[in-house]
């Protein structure tokens, strides 16, 4: 099979998940796939067994729009799923990137992607909620100072700079953070496999997916997998080391002339998600510099000798704030 063919391989997992009992068909002798067969799918969409065949081999070119619907009914695809089904049919020949990705492609080089003064001024104006501007490889090109808070440090070579798929798969503060990781895992997945298909020549995107690959088995295992998703909106679970657990909802904005970015923004569903991120902002606010002289530290603030989270049990007992596990002291806190 030719490797740069992403579309058989796609058809051929989407038809593999559809019974024939679910797809009105009554299924007689032996089955050796799981699934529908070519001949099954063909007759669904009504095109030649040759033709549906030579499609999932990579040997038919630029199926019509009508074609690729009548296969998208066929296969009871989602909207995303039908997008991605397109794009991939109407790749442009000799495309660079291949959907199944290698150590051989290039090492990643970070960049430092500029974002544009208005969406610098914009996140700062929504500072009361987590928001950030993330690139197609997932790249968290800039963030507010809660949405730092919530995420944790960056990861990667540029000082600031966050990769959401590289935090999940590579970085274990991630199976922490987040309580429904397999969730996560499988939507990181869902995004960077729906962008490849939109952005075939993207390298940074491209470099993203083969670093994953060579270095996660379970990234090279969803991967297999052809799921494809896009962030549009949704609800994401955390569990933060300093204000415990909650949820929030995220909606995902696109950025026409932004080069393929979109801005994120998560909102409080509850009080429980409303009173987290007050503390959250509180707590990661910047101290006011004391006055010369004066050796008392601003309300709230630690020693800068003490490394010590701050646990915080939110709901009933949010109001009562105790140092957290594991907290060395080069010293006594000053009172």
């Amino acid at each position: 099979m030719n490797p740069a063919n992403e579309l058989g391989p796609f058809l051929k997992s989407r038809r593999s998940r559809i019974t024939p009992q679910a797809a009105g068909l009554h299924p007689h002798g032996r089955r050796r796939v799981p699934g529908l067969r070519r001949e099954e799918v063909a007759d669904l969409a009504g095109v030649s067994d040759v033709y549906y065949t030579r499609l999932e081999q990579g040997r038919a070119r630029n199926p019509s729009d009508a074609v690729l619907d009548a296969l998208a009914r066929a296969l009871r695809l989602d909207p995303t799923e039908r997008a991605h089904l397109h794009d991939l049919a109407h790749r442009a020949p000799g495309a660079r990137f291949s959907g199944v990705p290698t150590s051989a492609e290039p090492a990643d080089e970070e960049q430092d992607v500029p974002v544009r003064d208005g969406l610098g001024r914009l996140l700062s104006a929504v500072g009361a909620v987590p928001a950030y501007v993330l690139s197609p490889a997932m790249d968290v090109l800039d963030a507010n100072g809660l949405a730092r808070a919530l995420l944790g440090e960056p990861i990667g070579r540029v000082p600031g700079r966050l990769n959401l798929a590289r935090h999940v798969f590579l970085d274990d503060a991630a199976r922490r953070l987040y309580p429904r990781w397999a969730d996560v895992a499988r939507q990181t997945i869902g995004f960077l496999r729906f962008s490849a298909g939109r952005r075939p020549a993207d390298r940074p995107l491209a470099a993203r997916i083969a670093e994953l690959s060579a270095h996660s088995a379970e990234f090279r295992h969803l991967w297999a997998a052809q799921e494809v998703q896009q962030k549009t909106h949704g609800t994401k679970s955390f569990r933060h080391p300093v204000v415990g657990g909650f949820d929030l909802a995220f909606e995902t904005l696109a950025l026409p002339g932004d080069d393929g970015a979109s801005l994120v923004v998560f909102t409080a569903p509850d009080t429980r998600a409303s009173d987290a991120l007050r503390l959250l902002g509180s707590w990661s606010a910047p101290s006011p510099a004391p006055a010369d002289g004066d050796t008392r530290h601003a309300p709230g603030s630690l020693p800068g000798h003490v490394h010590a989270h701050l646990a915080v049990r939110i709901g009933d007992e949010f109001a009562r704030q105790v140092y957290g596990h594991g907290v060395e002291f080069a010293g006594e806190p000053e009172g």
